[in-house]
């Protein structure tokens, strides 16, 4: 057993240890069972969106959907790496903004990691750029991260009244976002690959399977040019229409049609799996499900939950405080960034939104800005980051942990200081 838990990744044995620790809480009454049972029955649907969104994620790369979306991305930048950098920060902040940050994780990653090794660069800073707008380019509407809509129903805010009261600080968010990108991803010297680049970030693209390059497409011209690679057509037009029908429903179901995101993102996965199994059988196994994150979530979960059952609350409370002013509106922020890294920004803007007094919303909304700019330091900080690594880890791309941590830190300082301070110079 030992032997076994040594061959496997980190992040499985971390997995594993949460669920365990968490059933170990249950069992021996440090956790109620009915808190919980509250929150399994909550996280439920939240699981079953993560297993049917990712095999429908798995099986539109094969179909090589990605494929043909990265090489019209990478067409439409014209040769020009500044260009194209602009058009992947619009892309990834408008997929994070009208649709949501854990769609941008799961269906903008491969296209971003396809799109690298079309162009002659290292995947990691394109990998980065959707991580880090996954989560920085959430603050603007409610449908744009789930603790928005939480936050938008504490203070009464209408989806344009949220708009209006956030774009001051989404805007400085994102200028902060993309200065980050550029000094420490995208500029000369760094982003050049697709093994390596001159800081040492080692990436590792697939040598095949979906995403990878044929031998033409990569073709690095000048410094600041590239070649803009040739059309992409896939093998299989049935499986790439079928594929490409299915993620188009699950963007319009989420968009305008009132259903839960699990219903979207399971109906799309039958269709796709339905098209795999005519087409190409093979292609359908086990391993297309996320295991690691469905054992780490549910753990994750029981853990804050028992830390809450025994004075998280409290403790958050006292953190937080209750200065509605300018200095508690940063107190909020860095305590919900700070916590989300540690934990998780999602059970962490739960347990802080019952800590803010109930007139503060100025100080709530500082609070959402930290738990959705900051957690971009640790891998579990937040669910879309989650989804990011695994969709990195599937396309055989390593992102070190000390220097995503490293950056990660820079960012989220600058990024939640920045917003906050724009909040408050809007009040």
């Amino acid at each position: 057993m030992r032997a076994l838990l040594l061959r496997l990744h980190v992040l499985d044995r971390v997995a594993i240890g949460l669920l365990a620790t968490g059933l170990l809480c249950v069992a021996t009454g440090l956790l109620p069972t009915g808190s919980a049972s509250d929150a399994m029955t909550r996280i439920a649907p939240l699981l079953a969106f993560l297993g049917t969104v990712i095999v429908l994620a798995e099986l539109t790369s094969r179909a090589e959907v990605f494929d043909v979306v990265a090489a019209r991305v990478a067409r439409a930048g014209k040769g020009s790496y500044p260009l194209l950098f602009l058009l992947c920060v619009l892309f990834a902040s408008v997929t994070t903004i009208a649709l949501n940050l854990d769609t941008t994780a799961v269906l903008l990653t491969p296209v971003m990691l396809a799109l690298a090794s079309r162009v002659g660069i290292a995947p990691v800073p394109l990998a980065m750029t959707t991580v880090w707008l996954a989560n920085t380019a959430s603050l603007l509407l409610p449908v744009s991260n789930l603790t928005n809509l939480l936050a938008a129903n504490r203070v009464a805010l209408s989806p344009l009244g949220l708009a209006g009261r956030m774009w001051a600080p989404q805007l400085a968010a994102l200028s902060v976002t993309m200065a980050c990108l550029w000094l420490f991803f995208w500029r000369r010297g760094r982003r050049e690959g697709p093994v390596a680049d001159g800081s040492g970030l080692m990436a590792a693209v697939p040598v095949s399977g979906p995403g990878t390059a044929r031998a033409d497409d990569v073709r690095a011209d000048a410094a600041d040019r590239y070649v803009p690679p040739a059309v992409h057509r896939p093998a299989d037009r049935v499986l790439f229409r079928a594929c490409a029908l299915a993620c188009a429903g699950f963007l319009l179901a989420i968009l305008v049609a009132d259903v839960p995101l699990w219903t979207a993102s399971g109906t799309a996965a039958l269709v796709a799996v339905t098209a795999f199994g005519v087409r190409q059988r093979s292609a359908l196994r086990l391993s297309l499900v996320p295991w690691r994150l469905l054992v780490m979530v549910p753990g994750m979960f029981l853990v804050v939950e028992t830390f809450d059952a025994h004075g998280l609350h409290h403790l958050l409370a006292a953190a937080v405080g209750i200065d509605g002013g300018t200095l508690g509106l940063f107190r909020a922020a860095g305590v919900g960034g700070g916590l989300s890294n540690a934990l998780n920004n999602l059970p962490v803007y739960l347990a802080g939104e019952a800590a803010v007094p109930v007139g503060n919303h100025d100080q709530l909304l500082a609070l959402l800005v930290g738990t959705n700019a900051g957690p971009v330091i640790t891998p579990w900080a937040s669910l879309a980051t989650l989804l990011w690594y695994e969709r990195c880890h599937a396309y055989g791309v390593r992102v070190p942990v000390g220097r995503l941590m490293g950056t990660g830190a820079v960012l989220a300082v600058c990024a939640v200081a920045a917003a906050v301070a724009a909040l408050a110079l809007t009040r």
